[in-house]
């Protein structure tokens, strides 16, 4: 909810009771807090602030907080609120609602008499008007007896849709609450199913590590070292570690796996129990009890309905009856309506009300009761069903809360049991980290071979650039030596010569081991790494050591080739292809290197290389897939290209035969004309022509068979070419012999140059006839074009228009636009210009406010701004308003605030020295009071120490000093005024005397314990029974005390003889 500086945002805040679903609308605004609204809750609800809960969809809102925190109050937001002590296990179900209902409220009529209710027909003459007022009684009592029923009925139905309401509420509330349950356990089942995978892949390891214990140690005990670094105690791998503490550490190990895995799996089972309960509870719905009752509800609104039209009907007729009556008592009654014939139409009317109306109107108000009863039984159900499904949250809610307790608690577990298997990964990691090393080494040696080549490539690149430089300088110094004297040329510098470049590496890596790739598997077996992928690189290793040998034997054989194709330089005594060799062999060792590094017991499925290995392995199983598909399709085209192949191979065979058929009748109408011309037959010559132009037109006819076949042209010009040189040589073959007779000859030479002479003719038609045909086809492209160049323009020109159109209107808005700137811009400068010269004078007066403020002392600096408050005051009077009234009024009240303090200080200062001076008499009189105060607690000390060491000679009490004298009997007993019978315990005795020559003749000490013991008999006496049971010889029942005492740490015990 959004408010300005001025102005709060008043609304109306709904709130819902979840447990019983009423709601309550409350006015309030955005800055009222939250715990105002729960302690005006608090008076209408009943439930106390601290059991209060309110939520607002998935946010809780704290007391503390206004509700514009959580942009409340808005018409269309709702507050649920949540009574928490309701929600406990131990809490009791919630009882019956009242309602506030009762059938008294609309009571049913009295029935109508005419003593209560007299009428001035009651009197009349005439039976017919005396019955008219009974009529209007009956017909009032009908219509007030349906206004009760109808007004209880409408009230029953109202309670019925307020409890449907409550529970669509209620409805709500649960799915309020059942997100807020959902939110935190989805973020709890996302912690479990990562401590879950956590754990699973941790467990893979550890368990196989136990496993493969003993399996790894046989593995290093069978590997030996480098000779080289083979020494008394350290011969194999296995002697890196020490055996004994291992096997100590792999039972600590293993027997903490057992408890951790019992211990998660008894946390999973209780998981899985808190998951199952959210399953159960998030597939119970409540929607099927409000949803019956809310049908329930709808299929009984249309006796209300009903009860409202019969309602219509009723006032209807109590107005008949009374405009009767009325009309009587006002005697204008028409002449057709008599009294009679009105009462003869009132009787089927009332008995219509009293046996139709009424009964119709009271089981619809009994169908209402049975239904309010239904919704009274259905509310209870749902805030039983509410108490039960909260009370459930609250455990579950509970159970997530005690869960997230323990992640931590495991997860700082799984630290732990990494930790303590730790040192059984330097058992599995120590194999793949040895070969890792040799692999290294191999590395540096062959990277050290590329270094120095590089170094000799670097000098080899330096000294070509020199012999470069030297020729250039060279070729320079010829051509201008002969016009510049060599004196001045030298002088110029002009004959240096650029300087040799020695490009020298010292040597390094001299203390690498002797070891080529070869001698990996060797030192260093691939199953010390153990992973399933080591076996394709050593094959690799040996493919490319066998390539290298390979190529360095063959190498003369293809080296010009294999220079002018290799980018890589060929060092001094070494060639490219070794060069080649030593990079390939260094990419190999960084290669077995960087499997090394790899986990033996890595989880390829959970991890980055895993998903890599497999996208990897999908993508190329994808590219198969297409490469197979390609192939697929290239052997279609190849098929479809066979058959089109076989069907120009049938046409051309048909074209051949054709021209066959065509070379055979050509010739065989040649012989038949010979033959003509030999028989002495004149030839017409129209008829001549005609075969001729036949031979002709079945010669172009031939040639134009195929219309549809490539190059057309091409071959139906060859055709045509080989019928007229077909229809020339059978002419020529069947001329007439030279003994024929004269006339014949001509006729036939006749009748040959008439052929060739019709033959050019129809080809030339033919030729104009194409270039014709050829020129309107150009032209109609032509007009065609031409026709859609000017359609493009027609729209270019609409367009542009549009676009000039556009134009104009944005420079007209623009022009505007540039006038309303032009405006703002100079009412900005003046008002630029007005600020600028208040901000001078400002500045002037913070100048004058920085100089009294720097001024040195206090009392200074209160009469410099006493002095600047005055003269802006006299400058004001002077000048006017001059925008620096509200700076002169601030300058003069902080003057006055100066002088104030300035005051104020001064008296603190007096009050200071004078608090400082009494502060010293107190501390000298505090001095003398401690000195006292020291005298007479140490006189008090003394005192109570002497009174503690005082010997008690009455009845004797636990810690204090008793002197005990040793009697005539030889026990020590107490010396006291009128307690008798204190006798010291024999351990005190002891304790006292064992160390001295002689017993003493008395014994002070504190007293410890004190026993007390009654002399019995004994019906059997001996002289033994009655020393133990009587030591201190006193008559039968009388009672003495045994006292055990402590030495006094100052005490002196004198030892006279028992004579002295």
């Amino acid at each position: 909810m959004s408010s300005s500086e001025n102005v709060i945002q008043i609304g109306k805040l709904l709130v819902h009771i979840a447990e019983n679903g009423h709601s309550f609308v409350i006015d309030c605004d955005e800055d009222t807090l939250v715990e105002s609204v729960q302690q005006y809750l608090e008076s209408l609800s009943g439930i106390r602030l601290n059991d209060q809960l309110l939520l607002y969809l998935d946010l809780k809102l704290e007391p503390q907080n206004p509700l514009s925190a959580y942009k409340l109050p808005s018409d269309d937001r709702e507050v649920f609120v949540f009574n928490k002590s309701q929600m406990r296990s131990n809490s009791a179900p919630p009882g019956s609602e009242e309602f506030e209902f009762s059938e008294n409220i609309y009571p049913d009529p009295p029935r109508p008499t005419s003593t209560h209710d007299p009428h001035p027909l009651d009197e009349a003459s005439d039976p017919a008007l005396k019955a008219l007022p009974s009529y209007e009684r009956q017909f009032r009592y009908h219509y007030q007896l349906g206004d009760a029923i109808y007004r209880r009925t409408l009230m029953k139905f109202d309670t019925c849709e307020k409890l449907a309401r409550e529970q669509r509420v209620q409805e709500k509330a649960l799915e309020i609450a059942r997100g807020n349950l959902d939110h935190f356990y989805k973020m709890i089942n996302q912690n479990y199913m990562d401590f879950v995978k956590c754990y699973s892949q941790q467990q893979r390891t550890h368990s196989n590590l136990l496993l493969n214990f003993g399996r790894d140690l046989e593995r290093l005990k069978s590997i030996k070292l480098v000779p080289l670094l083979q020494t008394a105690d350290r011969k194999c791998l296995l002697d890196f570690v020490k055996e004994d503490n291992l096997k100590k550490m792999v039972d600590d190990c293993s027997n903490s796996h057992r408890q951790f895995e019992s211990k998660v799996n008894d946390f999973k089972d209780e998981f899985g129990e808190l998951k199952r309960s959210t399953e159960q509870l998030f597939s119970s719905k409540a929607s099927i009890i409000s949803r019956d009752l809310e049908r329930s509800v709808k299929e009984h609104e249309h006796h209300v309905i009903e009860q409202k039209s019969i309602m219509q009907a009723l006032s209807k007729d109590v107005g008949l009856v009374k405009k009767l009556v009325d009309d009587c008592l006002t005697s204008q009654l028409s002449s057709s309506l008599r009294p009679h014939d009105a009462v003869s139409a009132l009787g089927p009317m009332y008995e219509g009300h009293d046996k139709s109306y009424l009964p119709k109107m009271q089981a619809c108000e009994r169908a209402v009761s049975n239904l309010l009863v239904f919704c009274k039984n259905k509310k209870s159900e749902m805030n039983n069903y509410v108490h039960k499904y909260m009370q459930k949250i609250a455990y579950i809610q509970y159970t997530i809360k005690e869960v997230r307790y323990k992640f931590s608690v495991f997860t700082e577990a799984l630290k732990r049991q990494n930790d303590q298997f730790d040192h059984l990964k330097v058992v599995r990691g120590i194999g793949p980290a040895y070969r890792a090393c040799l692999a290294e080494i191999v590395r540096r040696k062959a990277s050290m071979k590329l270094y120095m080549g590089m170094a000799g490539h670097l000098a080899e690149n330096f000294a070509s650039k020199r012999e470069t430089e030297i020729r250039r300088r060279e070729d320079f110094l010829k051509v201008n030596s002969s016009f510049i004297p060599r004196d001045v040329l030298a002088s110029m510098g002009l004959y240096d010569t650029p300087s040799t470049c020695d490009v020298n590496v010292a040597p390094f890596d001299t203390n690498l081991l002797d070891i080529d790739v070869s001698d990996l598997d060797r030192f260093a077996p691939e199953h010390l790494v153990g992973l399933s992928f080591k076996k394709s690189s050593s094959s690799m290793s040996q493919d490319n050591d066998e390539s290298c040998e390979i190529g360095t034997e063959n190498f003369d054989r293809f080296a010009p080739d294999f220079v002018e194709g290799s980018e890589l330089v060929e060092i001094a005594g070494t060639s490219k292809l070794e060069v080649e060799n030593a990079k390939l062999k260094a990419e190999l060792a960084s290669t077995i290197a960087l499997l090394c590094s790899f986990s033996p017991e890595f989880d390829f499925e959970d991890s980055e290389v895993g998903n890599m290995l497999k996208n990897s392995a999908e993508k190329t199983a994808e590219a198969l897939r297409l490469k197979d598909e390609h192939g697929r399709h290239l052997l279609n085209m190849l098929k479809v290209k066979d058959m089109q192949c076989e069907s120009y191979e049938k046409r051309i065979k048909e074209l051949e035969n054709r021209l066959s058929d065509q070379y055979s009748l050509e010739h065989k109408l040649n012989k038949d004309e010979s033959t003509r011309c030999a028989s002495s037959e004149p030839m017409d010559e129209a008829s001549y022509a005609s075969s001729s132009l036949l031979l002709k037109s079945g010669g172009n006819d031939s040639s134009m068979i195929e219309p549809n076949r490539d190059e057309k042209d091409d071959k139906e010009t060859m055709v045509a070419d080989v019928g007229m040189v077909l229809a020339t040589s059978s002419t020529d073959d069947y001329m007439p012999p030279p003994t024929k007779s004269l006339t014949c000859d001509e006729q036939v030479k006749g009748s040959g140059d008439l052929v060739v002479e019709l033959q050019n003719l129809v080809a030339e038609k033919s030729n104009r006839l194409n270039e014709t045909e050829t020129k309107l086809q150009a032209a109609m492209e032509e007009v065609t074009r031409l026709g859609v160049e000017l359609e493009i323009s027609r729209n270019l020109l609409d367009e542009s228009q549009m676009n000039c159109v556009n134009l104009e209107n944005c420079l007209h808005e623009a022009r505007e636009e540039a006038q309303t700137h032009l405006c703002a811009a100079d009412r900005r400068t003046s008002e630029y210009t007005a600020l600028r010269a208040s901000a001078v004078k400002v500045r002037s007066l913070f100048e004058r406010l920085k100089t009294c403020v720097s001024s040195a002392g206090v009392t200074s600096f209160a009469e410099s701004l006493r002095a600047l408050a005055q003269s802006l005051a006299n400058s004001a009077n002077e000048n006017g308003d001059d925008g620096t009234t509200e700076f002169r009024e601030c300058v003069r009240v902080l003057a006055e605030k100066v002088g104030v303090l300035t005051r104020q200080r001064a008296e603190l200062i007096d009050r200071y020295t004078k608090a400082e001076t009494s502060h010293e008499h107190l501390t000298e009189e505090l001095e003398e009071k401690k000195e006292l105060v020291n005298t007479l607690y140490t006189k008090l000390q003394s005192e109570k120490q002497v009174n503690k060491e005082k010997i008690s000679f009455g009845r004797l009490e636990l810690h204090e000093i008793a002197a005990f004298v040793l009697n005539v009997a030889g026990h020590y007993e107490a010396i006291n005024r009128n307690c008798t019978h204190y006798y010291l315990s024999s351990e005190s005795v002891s304790l006292f005397a064992d160390h001295l020559p002689h017993r003493p003749t008395y014994i002070v000490g504190q007293i410890v314990h004190i026993e007390r013991q009654t002399v019995k008999s004994s019906p059997v006496r001996t002289e033994r029974d009655t020393a133990g049971m009587n030591p201190y010889g006193l008559s039968v029942g009388c009672e003495y005390f045994v006292v055990t005492v402590a030495m006094l740490l100052d005490t002196t015990i004198h030892s006279p003889t028992a004579a002295s």
